[in-house]
Formats: structure tokens, C-alpha cells, sequence
């Protein structure tokens, strides 16, 4: 059996200005993945592709995402997706930029 890394991801609206209270409340979700996503995201900031900050919430983005989508592969909203989604992986997987 895989191994599946178990997180929670807090989403946290920080307030507008010193003083204020936060706009929402905190979204806290639970999450299984089978990859270490601590180690995708070290991955794509030492990639050089985008500064490190943009590197970590794009990595983060991109695979909860395609978990998501892995789980619900048959979804007629996946599913005229999920050729090119393939092809942006296999890009992405090999570290060859996307051709222009």
C-alpha cells in the first residue's frame, strides 16, 4: 500500500490594516496526499522558474489540484481537461519550460 501524507491546510485572511480584525475566519482543511508536499514545494523553489514565494504557492496549488482531480478523474469537469493537464505534467516532470 502507498504511503499517504496526511496535512491541514489553514487558509488565513490577514486584516487590511494594523488594528483591524481579519476579514474572515479561518478555513482549516484536512488533506491526504501521497506525495511529502514539503518536498515538492522545496523542489519547485530551488527550480529557478519563478521567485521562491511564487515557486511554494504554485507547487502547493498545482498538486492539490491534481489530487483533486486524480480522485475525480471521471468528472465530466476533468474530463476534457485531463489530456493537457497530462502534457503540462510531463513538461513540468522532465524540468523543460513549456515551448512558447
Amino acid at each position: 500500500m502507498k504511503v499517504r501524507h496526511a496535512y491541514r491546510i489553514t487558509l488565513e485572511a490577514l486584516p487590511e490594516a494594523p488594528g483591524q480584525a481579519a476579514p474572515h475566519a479561518p478555513v482549516t482543511l484536512p488533506l491526504t496526499c501521497h506525495d511529502d508536499l514539503f518536498a515538492i514545494v522545496d523542489s519547485a523553489q530551488t527550480r529557478g522558474d519563478l521567485p521562491p514565494a511564487d515557486a511554494a504557492v504554485f507547487a502547493l496549488g498545482l498538486k492539490l489540484f491534481s489530487e483533486v482531480m486524480l480522485r475525480h478523474r471521471n468528472a465530466p469537469l476533468f474530463r476534457a481537461f485531463h489530456p493537457q493537464f497530462a502534457a503540462f505534467m510531463k513538461t513540468l516532470k522532465s524540468g523543460a519550460a513549456p515551448a512558447a
